[in-house]
């Protein structure tokens, strides 16, 4: 049975809130320690990021609020797609816009994040 399905879009889009609800809550370590692949990284400004150092920086400093907006999927075959999308969220007096990507591979039997990358909107 393939893992691309008519409803993928609908599918990454609810993992990306299940992720940014959990940053909400001060638990995005412990989320993405479980939506994560093994070799999974992230790309940020200052470089690539690898998954310890990933987890760590996601738990605690919880986001107040956070918006998604401008999503699209890419399909890369039958186990792999990038949803990507463009964020506003709010900490304190910080906000952050950004566009983002995260690459999805259906890896036991689920979506799991392989790679996420952040890019500044100017």
């Amino acid at each position: 049975m393939t893992a691309i399905t008519d409803d993928l879009p609908a599918q990454l889009i609810r993992q990306e809130h299940d992720g940014w609800e959990a940053l909400c809550r001060g638990e995005g370590g412990t989320h993405y320690h479980h939506a994560m692949t093994e070799d999974a990284v992230m790309v940020v400004d200052t470089g690539v990021i690898e998954r310890g150092a990933v987890l760590a920086a996601l738990e605690g400093s919880p986001w107040d609020s956070y918006e998604l907006s401008e999503q699209r999927v890419v399909r890369l075959g039958d186990r792999a797609a990038i949803l990507v999308y463009r964020v506003r969220a709010v900490r304190g007096d910080d906000v952050v816009d950004r566009r983002m990507s995260t690459t999805y591979v259906y890896q036991e039997g689920r979506w799991r994040t392989a790679a996420h990358q952040q890019t500044p909107v100017l």
